[in-house]
């Protein structure tokens, strides 16, 4: 069933079906499969990379160090550094970014006040509150809205995560399978990236050619029958499909091809190599990128957690934002940083935790850039310990309805549903001025 196969990536045959059916077969599907919508607002941006940091990182570590609350708070992360922009710090551990500041924007003042990871997520990724009807990730609803149906015609499907699924609630909803992520599976770090339906580490593309002739050898109905339409949409098929295996779609996955030079910049590591895949399927036109990065779910001994991981972030997504910006990119690329929430302010310093943070939705940290979005900027700000939000509260819509609309997707325009209520795609948060989106960085 979808529900259970949907945090463990897309079979090769499901890759094939949705992905290069929609590319490549779209006349076996019928006509009728795209779907009208009015008039969208100019788009400013082409593609999202979402850095998903799952588990919840904290703001206090990262974004909105508050070194004046003691050790209590900050623990031994109490020497935040100031960036390019004058006023702002972040976490000692960042000085890569902090050297990038001008180029990003922070909203200190996030929340929801949802302490449970599966509630949250929910929330963060759709923009809704749970209840009723399950509705699409926004990285979802951008492969409805900017994917097969809407001219994009790339071999490599429209809505890619790397690399392992984020759970039911990064998927779908009632959309259908047909708008869920193609997890890639693999490691990006690792000699051959085993690309699931792709790539296949041990097999070469000498291998996969010979086992492409073999098929031909035995498709006897088919050459008994030349010119038969049917035969000859599956033909095509087929061809996308040994296209995106041996050709150039293939290749978007092979960092091979990038010199050891950038890889080093971005670092050797499972997160750093696949900021650099993330550029290069952004690059070959992918609309959606989710980096999974696991691992901040820190209840127990968080900053020996932290002292190894935040490093990494800081190489990896500094290198993004950079190498981004040097080649044209960023104008046209949101990247999204963030989680389901953030960490308790309080360190919980007592057995078993030694040192540990909890769930924190009352108050958190996001980041944008590119696409659209103005840097150097800080939206929000939290109390004196990081507790509470003290100015400008964002929810989690704002960023998603600001998000499609430099997307050129309305965010109040009809949502498509089977079976639903209906109403907008993400009406605007209750009591929220400005149309419920971050006008002060758009």
């Amino acid at each position: 069933m979808d529900g259970q196969r949907c945090g463990a990536g897309l079979t090769r045959r499901e890759l094939l079906r949705r992905g290069l059916v929609g590319a490549a077969g779209v006349a076996l599907l019928g006509p009728g499969r795209a779907r009208s919508q009015p008039t969208p607002p100019a788009p400013r941006a082409k593609s999202v990379i979402q850095i998903w940091m799952w588990g919840g990182p904290s703001h206090l570590d990262t974004f909105d160090p508050k070194p004046e609350a003691g050790r209590d708070y900050c623990g031994p992360l109490d020497h935040p550094i100031e960036t390019n922009v004058p006023g702002v710090f972040v976490g000692e551990l960042l000085p890569q970014l902090a050297r990038l500041a001008d180029q990003y924007s922070i909203i200190r003042s996030m929340t929801h006040r949802v302490n449970a990871h599966e509630t949250a997520s929910y929330i963060v990724q759709t923009g809704r509150e749970p209840g009723g009807s399950v509705y699409p990730s926004a990285g979802a609803v951008v492969s409805l809205f900017r994917g097969y149906d809407h001219g994009y015609e790339g071999l490599i499907p429209p809505y890619i995560v790397l690399t392992q699924s984020q759970g039911r609630f990064s998927e779908a909803g009632f959309l259908g399978a047909r708008y869920k992520p193609f997890a890639t599976g693999g490691d990006p770090n690792q000699k051959v990236f085993a690309v699931e339906g792709i790539v296949s580490e041990g097999v070469t593309a000498e291998r996969q050619q010979a086992r492409r002739d073999l098929l031909h050898s035995l498709d006897s109905l088919g050459a008994a029958m030349p010119g038969e339409k049917l035969f000859e949409q599956l033909d095509g098929c087929e061809a996308k499909a040994y296209d995106l295996i041996l050709g150039q779609g293939g290749k978007v996955f092979d960092l091979g091809e990038e010199s050891p030079e950038m890889r080093d910049r971005y670092g050797r590591n499972t997160f750093g190599q696949s900021c650099l895949v993330a550029r290069r399927l952004v690059e070959h036109g992918v609309p959606y990128v989710t980096i999974n990065y696991q691992g901040w779910d820190t209840h127990k001994r968080h900053f020996e957690t932290m002292r190894q991981k935040l490093p990494q972030m800081d190489q990896g997504m500094a290198a993004l934002i950079g190498d981004l910006s040097e080649r044209g990119l960023l104008d046209s690329t949101i990247v999204w940083w963030g989680g389901e929430f953030g960490r308790t302010p309080r360190v919980q310093w007592e057995e078993p935790w030694n040192g540990g943070r909890g769930h924190y939705g009352n108050c958190f940290s996001t980041v944008v850039a590119g696409g659209g979005f103005r840097g150097g900027l800080v939206v929000g700000e939290s109390d004196a310990t990081g507790s509470e939000v003290l100015e400008r509260p964002v929810h989690p819509s704002e960023v998603i309805r600001s998000i499609y609309t430099l997307l050129g997707i309305d965010p109040d325009g009809p949502m498509p549903m089977r079976g639903a209520e209906g109403g907008s795609l993400l009406p605007a948060p209750a009591g929220v001025a400005g149309g419920g989106l971050l006008a002060e960085l758009m």
